[in-house]
Order: structure tokens, then C-alpha cells, then sequence
């Protein structure tokens, strides 16, 4: 880069060039909406048949590529954007450098050598040795007393030297950026992976222009939502393309925010998953290993190199099948009458984590929060997912038509095991209150981040429905934190850790519970069995081991106090099944419509 070139720079058409990156970007996104939200909720509420299933086929494939088009065009912005910003330091200190020159008279030669006038105690004039590549100028050393003015020029020379050295690296650096940034003109070969790749190269490029030091960590969700606040339009625009995982984990976000981040998130992450398998596959335990036992010719058993194997390619199976079902219901908006749906938050490590919301619970009217229990985790997410896509289609049949949001919050490390040694475990991880404890605090800050990107506490009607395990997690939430909500629900619970609707974080007469009877859900006995539920007036009486068991109470039971909701469950999962007794009468509640909800 020459001293005239980045002089003359105009970074104004970078800019420019940005905006309209950013303008093809946001126009992706937008034409995503529509194909998602209102083409396929058309096309499947008026056609059916062979055409039809083929052209949903196609629009599928359409939006992912907009969203793909949407994360690339959105980084060419950033690094425009980052490359004008950052080339404006060094173009300023050229120029500064020059105008010094000229008040002293001094003559900047194109090589970045600079000449000054003779001073009356010097014999002659001292010029700058010129510069060789990648270097910057220096002075000849004089022959004779130094000129007051060399010291001057020497300064100016090297300023000058910095600027065009400076320059020169941020334009080689967001140029090799830029070089990859592109895709097959047919979007036939676009790659979730080249995305990631892009990521990675963007933020070295332009790590000094956008960082996710700025970002908050450990902060609450109204800090969280501030910090948003504060962002720029340009920034706002930035942080989920460059940063999608950090973002999309930022409770008190907007939902469609966090959305746009974790769908990011979500497609890499799947890709890596299989990524992962495949290499597995393709490099079984060694011959060294041995698989089979010599004498009885069975698997060996006990652990070991083949049976470490199965169980990682089983995980990553199962994991992979998972992330699909969450995909799939994005997919299917508008399918079935299948509403919006916001990725709210995605994890694939450990047992995996996936909030999704039917409706944007940022504007709905009525909110419910709905947490599973035992065995729930990433790889089984789909039956979750589906249940309050029901509990949505329900409340949303309510006459009046109200705003309606369900989220599925998978949010914690739910306990795997219920059923001492059947699941693998002597004592079953559903027996302890450790998981609803540890669960309890990230629970709090979804629910202050939902009150937060609402608006307030008063933006909507919430209602927090807790199953089997889940309940639990609630109760302990209510007990350390408090819910904030409006109403609470306890289905197939085996217990809330309190021993009345009183002791929990709600209106009176807003506790509600639904449980089959215990030839079709023994859950709730199994609850009081390990002491999950509250003690009654009577376990003071009764305080022993057996005696707690026998007298705890559990939201089921009378004594407990809550509203009893009839149910037509046939088992402990049952009680989401369309257009059930069970699920109408959540429905009314999550609305508000008190009026019809029947009781037993």
C-alpha cells in the first residue's frame, strides 16, 4: 500500500459495500420468514398429495439456504465493516504525519523518505535513506554536526513507515478473509461447515473491530438485555453471525435473537456430531482389542476398549437423531397447523440442552414454561418438543383466539434413571433432590429472561407446568428463588419438595395438579416413597423413614391443596394427547379461561 493510496483512501465505499451486504443479509433472513411462516403454513393448509410433499421437500431446502446465504452475507458485512473501521486509524496518522511535514516544509518522497531544508548552522541538507520493502525509512547518519530539523524528519519518516505498515497488515489480513467467503452459485454444495470455518477466520480478522470479551458473561438477564440495548444497529447485527453460541445462551434476549444465533449453532453442531461418528465408525478398537471372549465366545462384558466404542457411537447416535427432531420442528412451521418456532436456547454437551417455543413468547399474551422430567436430554427431545406443540394447538383453539406461547425448556441435567436396577442403577437418580436443586437456579434465570425480553412481569400471563421429575425442579425453584408466576402446574409430579399449594410461588387458588390413578401412574407414590413431596399435618406424628413416606404430600393429594384438573391419561406421559380431557384443560388454564376447566 502506497502513501498516496491510503491517503486518498475513501473507507465511506467499504461502508457502503456493507450496508448492502447487510441489506442482501437481512432481506435472507426475511425471505426465511416467509417461506417458513407463511408459504409452507399455506401450501399445507391448501394442497395435499404427492406435489405437495415435493414442494414442501423444496421449500425446506430453499429456507436453509437462505439462512445460509443470511450467515455469509452477514460476515462479508462484518469484515467490510471491520476493515473500513480499522484502515481509518492508520489513514488518520498518515495524515497527520504529512500535515506536519508540510508546516515544516519538509517533502514526502513516494517511497515514505522525507526531505528537509537546509538550517544556517548546517552545511547541507540530510535525506532519508529510502525505505526497502517492509521497512520503514531511516536517515543517513550526517558527516557533520546534526541539522535541529533531522530529529523532525526522522519522526515524520517512521510515523509515516507505522501507518503504511499498519495498513498494509489489516488489508492483507481481511483480504484473505473476504477471498473465502463465498459459495457454489447453485447453493448445491453449501456446508454448515464452511460457515464455521468462515466464523473461526472472522473473528481472527476482525477480533480487535467486534470481541466477545464484550460480551456478558455470568451477568443477569436485565444486564444481559441492557447490554443489547446499547448496541448499535450495526453491532446488533454482527454479534449473533460472529459469536452465535454466546449469544444464543444469553437469557433476556429477544427470542428471534436468540433464534437466528442458535439455528447457527444447531447446524454446526449437528455436523460435527456426525463429523465425529463417522470418523468413529471408520476406527474401531485395534486387533490388540480383543471383542470377544475366548472360551464362551461372547462380547466381553465389564467395560473395555469395544464396549467404550459402542457406547460412544450409540451417545453420538442417539445425540445426532436428537438435534434432527429439534430441526424438524423447525421445519414444520405451518405444517399441521404448527406454529412459529424460536430456537430459545441449544447444547450439545453433556446430556444437551434445547428451549424451543411455539409462538414468540416475547409478544404472547399467555406464556407457558413447560420442564420434563426423568430421562428427558437432548437425544430424546422430539416427544418433549411435541407435547407442547399440542398443549400450543389447544390453548390456541380456545375461543377468542388468544396470543399463545409454549416453550419446551430442556434445560437442565435431568435424572436418568426411575426404576431401581431396571435402569442400571441400585438407587435411581430420580430418587435424589440434588438434580431439581442444581436445576432450580438456571431455571430462575430462563424464567427472569422470558420476564425480561417480555417486557416485565405483567407483559403476560405465565404459567410454569412441571411433569414428573419436572415438578420437582419447579418446587425447588419456587423454594429458593420464587417463580414469578401466575399460575403453576404439577402433572404425574411426585412431589414439589412442600407439602401445600400454599408453600409454592403463586396466586391462591392458582396451584393446579393432574394425575392418573395409580394403576395407570405410580409416579406419585413413588415420590412420597423417597420423600420427594412435603410434610402433611400429620408427619410430625409419623417423622420416621416409613412414616414421612406414608404421610408426605404430594400435589395430587387433597390435603395439598391444589385444584385437581380431571385426566384421561392412560400412563405417565400420556396426558398430551390431542384433543384429551388432560390437555384441554392445561389449555384453559395456560389461557387463563379458568371457567372451563373441569375438575375432579
Amino acid at each position: 500500500m502506497t502513501i498516496d493510496e491510503l491517503k486518498n483512501l475513501d473507507t465511506s465505499k467499504f461502508t457502503k459495500a456493507a450496508e448492502s451486504w447487510s441489506a442482501v443479509s437481512n432481506r435472507s433472513s426475511a425471505a426465511r420468514g416467509r417461506v417458513d411462516h407463511d408459504i409452507l403454513a399455506t401450501l399445507d393448509a391448501t394442497q395435499q398429495g404427492f406435489g405437495a410433499d415435493e414442494a414442501k421437500i423444496r421449500l425446506g431446502r430453499l429456507s436453509k439456504n437462505y439462512q445460509y446465504i443470511h450467515a455469509e452475507c452477514g460476515m462479508v458485512r462484518t469484515a467490510l465493516t471491520g476493515l473500513a473501521e480499522e484502515l481509518a486509524g492508520p489513514q488518520r496518522k498518515l495524515k497527520q504525519a504529512l500535515e506536519d511535514a508540510a508546516a515544516l516544509k519538509f517533502t514526502v518522497q513516494p517511497d515514505g523518505s522525507v526531505e528537509y531544508p537546509k538550517s544556517p548552522s548546517t552545511p547541507a541538507p540530510l535525506v532519508p535513506t529510502p525505505a526497502a520493502p517492509g521497512a520503514m525509512p531511516s536517515l543517513l547518519k550526517p558527516e557533520s554536526t546534526p541539522d535541529p530539523n533531522q530529529a523532525k524528519a526522522q519522526d515524520i519518516a517512521n510515523r509515516i513507515g507505522d501507518a503504511l505498515k499498519e495498513a498494509a497488515e489489516i488489508d492483507t489480513r481481511y483480504a484473505r478473509v473476504l477471498s473465502k467467503l463465498g459459495a457454489d452459485p447453485s447453493l448445491d454444495k453449501t456446508d454448515w461447515r464452511d460457515v464455521a470455518q468462515d466464523m473461526r477466520d472472522l473473528r481472527t480478522a476482525a477480533g480487535k473491530h467486534f470481541s466477545d470479551v464484550k460480551i456478558p458473561k455470568g451477568k443477569s438477564p436485565k444486564e444481559n438485555a441492557e447490554w443489547w440495548r446499547r448496541l448499535s444497529q450495526a453491532e446488533r447485527d454482527e454479534y449473533p453471525v460472529l459469536y452465535p453460541d454466546s449469544i444464543g445462551k444469553l437469557d433476556g434476549l429477544p427470542s428471534d435473537v436468540r433464534d437466528e444465533a442458535n439455528r447457527i449453532v444447531l447446524a454446526q453442531a449437528q455436523l460435527k456430531a456426525e463429523a465425529e461418528l463417522a470418523y468413529l465408525e471408520k476406527h474401531p478398537p485395534g486387533k490388540d482389542a480383543p471383542r470377544y471372549n475366548p472360551i464362551t465366545g461372547l462380547p466381553i462384558q465389564g467395560g473395555g476398549p469395544w464396549e467404550d466404542w459402542f457406547k460412544k457411537k450409540k451417545d453420538l447416535g442417539a445425540q445426532i437423531a436428537g438435534m434432527k427432531e429439534v430441526q424438524q420442528r423447525l421445519d414444520q412451521v405451518g405444517v399441521e397447523g404448527n406454529p412459529d418456532a424460536y430456537l430459545i436456547g441449544f447444547d450439545r454437551e453433556g446430556l444437551g440442552r434445547a428451549i424451543v417455543a411455539n409462538g414468540n413468547p416475547d409478544t404472547a399474551e399467555h406464556t407457558a414454561i413447560y420442564v420434563p422430567g426423568t430421562t428427558s436430554r437432548l437425544s430424546d427431545a422430539g416427544k418433549d418438543i411435541a407435547k407442547m406443540t399440542e398443549l400450543w394447538k389447544a390453548a390456541n383453539a380456545i375461543p377468542g383466539t388468544p396470543s399463545v406461547a409454549t416453550i419446551t425448556w430442556i434445560g437442565y441435567d435431568a435424572p436418568q434413571s426411575a426404576v431401581p436396577v431396571a435402569d442400571g442403577d441400585i438407587i435411581p437418580e430420580a430418587a435424589h433432590k440434588s438434580y431439581a436443586y442444581k436445576g432450580a437456579p438456571l431455571l430462575s434465570e430462563f424464567l427472569e429472561g422470558v420476564r425480561t425480553a417480555q417486557g416485565g412481569a405483567d407483559a403476560s400471563h405465565t404459567t410454569v407446568i412441571g411433569h414428573s421429575y419436572g415438578s420437582t425442579v419447579v418446587g425447588a425453584t419456587s423454594k429458593k428463588y420464587g417463580l414469578g408466576a401466575d399460575d403453576i402446574i404439577a402433572i404425574g409430579s411426585p412431589g414439589v419438595l412442600v407439602g401445600h399449594a400454599s408453600d409454592l410461588d403463586a396466586p391462591k387458588g392458582h396451584v393446579w395438579s393432574q394425575a392418573a390413578a395409580f394403576a395407570n401412574d405410580q409416579v406419585p407414590a413413588g415420590g412420597k416413597a423417597v420423600h420427594l413431596g412435603g410434610d402433611s399435618d400429620l408427619t410430625r406424628y409419623f417423622n420416621g423413614p416409613l412414616g414421612r413416606s406414608i404421610t408426605q404430600n404430594v400435589p395430587s393429594d387433597r390435603e395439598f391443596g391444589a385444584n385437581i384438573m380431571k385426566t384421561d391419561s392412560k400412563d405417565h406421559g400420556g396426558y398430551w394427547r390431542s384433543k384429551s380431557v388432560s390437555i384441554s384443560n392445561q389449555a384453559a388454564v395456560v389461557t387463563g379461561s379458568y371457567g372451563m376447566v373441569k375438575l375432579d
